[in-house]
């Protein structure tokens, strides 16, 4: 075995198996020829790469590795580290896009000689992409020989997989693996919330120039359209080279000048002289060591210097030092920014020289911390005409419209959606604010451009539909005089009404929900289950899925990869009887999705609960999402109401489940279902139709009744509806 060669640890061979890592254990205990341990710990081993390969052809489970899992493989286990290694795969992918004829040229010799060669092939289009290493400070350097030989087999499956996929799909599918498997490493910007930074920054006009100063990983730049020059700043190293090869992977040569350096932002500003059209900024949250006491007198401080306690702050004013004027910034900000006392003074300067235009509350789940609703500052740099009077914008989404509703969280945001409610409210506003303020307090509906000016508030639904209802977007327009008082709070929450409140505490919205949880409560009493008569327990002949499955009376799939536009049956959604409200990723495996269709039974895989959905003609279509899984019954053999219904039994779910870590894991070959003809399936079928009706009716009536007594609430105490 070369002393090179990649090693996979007992997670790793679980994924290029297809089994789960009690089944590795397994191998290793029964097999006295399975590979032995040749790194890691004893309690984490790991394993050649390609004795593991080997031994999994030579026992039959394993035809040939994936390309992609491969090559991530010899990813994940690189000697120099995943990270450097993944700066390799962008370089090599940099070249293989802009110079495939040298590409081809370098991978005809040995892995030896294409080392050497590949070097000065490498420093040649990076010098060409992002300058002299020695002027320019850029930060993705020429690798040498010695580093690149240990990752030419890595690099050779790289190119293979980008002839199929594309040079730009591999990084990112790649530098996607790595972040997915080390979660806590990396502060990450969802790609919905960098594309709505990004449309909120854009005014109509082409930006000829955009800079990150907290770059991460690239993301905020990336969601930028056709922009004529990007610039970046990112204080670790290993970040930075990976921004600066995922930017140039997104834009050909000659579209856009690029420069990306590392460093300190705030300490050792990389473009002391740059002014851009637009700032995109994800700061980190509460820093204490940011700079404070050797950065008193810095002259980007024009609206105060910041506490130590107050490094948002500072990281908004670099931002406004930067923007030529006009120029537009938009940061996320933690909600505390907005109304901590020790911030308090320079946020009134911002106000009073017009600086901050909006405050956005986000819903919890846009941007990790996930807990936190989290909130955008947009910004605009003051030019020299003074703004007597200005105003600022606030919208608040932060609450889902089902206070009661399991379906909040990172996962459940409707990202076109919020889209639609924020950039309905700002785009008025930022173009027209001066004609808002004269609107005489006309409501702000999202869609019509209709923000209030003087203080009046405005509402707009995200969504229509009972179960995709959202949340309901408010907006109000605040003159600055009255934020102007000890405490400077600039929370949108406590400016606006309560997005709940704004929905239901209307008399008229009130009426409608009182009639319509009246028909729901009608139709879940006439479809009460009527009195049973308790019989002995039945003893049918028994089968299992698994059984069903290799007789071919039914198909089982699982769900949770390929890419499309279509949307996508999550979890939540099977497990709170919603419409399909997941999206496929743009960057993900270029699969075909598994799609329902009418008749197919979709299972939960983990919590062990005793959930069903079959699949109507409503939903069907949409794309299956990850931790379900699909029995797809042939109409002939099975009732798929029958089956459904029997593999919600409690003793059954009980059987066929396993606990894997903290979760409870179901596996649904495993649920046993009696063996019966067709007609008595049937029979049984109608009776689970009609409990599945039940049950929906009472959801409905719950979450209905739920808004009916917050909005009483709401209503008798702020004065819309009387005691009587």
């Amino acid at each position: 075995m070369p002393d090179n060669a990649t090693e996979v640890t007992a997670a790793g061979i679980a994924r290029l198996a297809g089994v789960g890592r009690a089944a590795v254990s397994n191998w290793r205990r029964r097999h006295t020829d399975f590979p032995k341990p040749v790194g890691g710990t004893e309690t984490s081993p790991s394993f050649a790469l390609p004795e593991v390969e080997q031994w999994l052809r030579d026992q039959g489970k394993l035809a040939e590795v994936p390309l992609r899992e491969r090559v991530w493989q010899q990813l994940a286990g690189h000697p120099a580290g995943a990270l450097p290694a993944l700066c390799h795969v962008g370089c090599a992918l940099l070249l293989v896009r802009d110079r495939p004829s040298a590409w081809r040229e370098i991978t005809g010799v040995s892995d030896e000689r294409m080392a050497g060669v590949l070097s000065l092939a490498l420093n040649e289009v990076l010098t060409a992409r992002f300058g002299p290493a020695a002027e320019s400070g850029r930060a993705v350097h020429s690798p040498d020989r010695s580093e690149l030989l240990p990752s030419v087999p890595l690099l050779r499956g790289a190119a293979e997989l980008a002839a199929g996929s594309g040079a730009r799909e591999t990084f990112e599918f790649l530098l996607g693996r790595q972040l997915d498997a080390n979660p806590r490493q990396y502060t990450l910007t969802p790609p919905g919330l960098a594309e709505l930074m990004a449309a909120l920054a854009d005014t109509g006009r082409p930006l000829r120039s955009v800079l990150d100063p907290a770059a991460g990983t690239g993301a905020l730049l990336g969601a930028v359209v056709r922009p004529g020059a990007l610039y970046a700043q990112e204080s670790d190293p290993d970040l930075a080279a990976l921004t600066a090869l995922r930017l140039a992977l997104h834009a050909d040569p000659g579209e856009c000048t690029l420069a990306v350096r590392t460093g300190d932002t705030l300490r050792a500003d990389a473009f002391p002289r740059l002014s851009v059209d637009a700032v995109l900024c994800h700061p980190p949250f509460n820093e204490r060591n940011w700079g404070h006491e050797e950065l008193a007198y810095d002259p980007r401080w024009e609206y105060g210097f910041p506490a130590r306690t107050e490094s948002e702050l500072a990281w908004v004013q670099h931002a406004l030092a930067h923007l030529r004027e006009g120029g537009t910034a938009v940061l996320l900000m933690p909600p505390a920014a907005a109304s901590r006392r020790s911030g308090r003074r320079i946020r009134a300067d911002l106000l009073r020289r017009g600086a901050l235009r909006a405050v956005i509350a986000l819903p919890a789940g846009a941007a990790p911390p996930y807990g936190i609703p989290l909130h955008l500052w947009v910004l605009r740099k003051p030019d020299a005409v003074p703004h007597p009077s200005p105003e600022l914008l606030l919208v608040d989404t932060a609450e889902p419209a089902e206070p009661a509703s399991s379906q909040s969280g990172r996962d459940r945001l409707d990202w076109p959606a919020l889209h639609t409610a924020v950039l309905a409210a700002w785009r008025p506003f930022s173009g027209e604010a001066g004609e808002a303020g004269e609107a005489g307090g006309k409501p702000g509906v999202p869609g019509e451009p209709g923000v209030t000016g003087g203080g009046a508030a405005g509402a707009g639904s995200l969504a229509a539909g009972e179960n995709s209802r959202p949340r309901t977007g408010v907006s109000r327009v605040v003159p600055v005089i009255e934020l102007l008082d000890d405490d400077v709070d600039l929370a949108p929450a406590r400016h606006l009404p309560s997005a709940a409140a704004a929905a239901a505490a209307a008399p008229a919205e009130l009426i409608d929900v009182r009639e319509r949880l009246t028909k729901s409560l009608g139709l879940a009493g006439r479809l009460t289950p009527p009195p049973v008569e308790v019989t002995a327990p039945a003893r049918w002949p028994l089968t299992t899925v698994g059984e069903l499955a290799r007789a071919g009376a039914l198909q089982l799939r699982t769900g949770g990869s390929g890419t499309g536009a279509g949307p996508v049956l999550t979890e939540h959604d099977v497990l709170g009887s919603a419409a399909p409200s997941g999206s496929l990723p743009a960057d993900g495996p270029h699969e075909e999705p598994m799609v329902v269709q009418a008749g197919d039974v979709v299972v939960p895989v983990l919590g062990g609960g005793s959930v069903t959905r079959v699949i109507d003609e409503a939903t069907a279509g949409a794309a299956l999402g990850r931790n379900l899984q699909l029995l797809r019954p042939d109409p002939a053999a099975l009732d798929p109401w029958f089956l459904a219904g029997f593999l919600r039994g409690t003793a059954n779910n009980r059987r066929a489940s396993s606990y894997a870590s903290t979760a409870t894991r179901l596996d649904a070959r495993r649920l046993q279902l009696p063996r019966l003809p067709l007609a008595e399936q049937q029979r049984y079928g109608e009776r689970f139709r009609t409990l599945a009706a039940f049950e929906d009716a009472l959801r409905l009536a719950g979450r209905l009744g739920g808004r009916l007594v917050q909005g009483m609430y709401d209503g008798l105490t702020d004065g819309t509806v009387t005691p009587e």
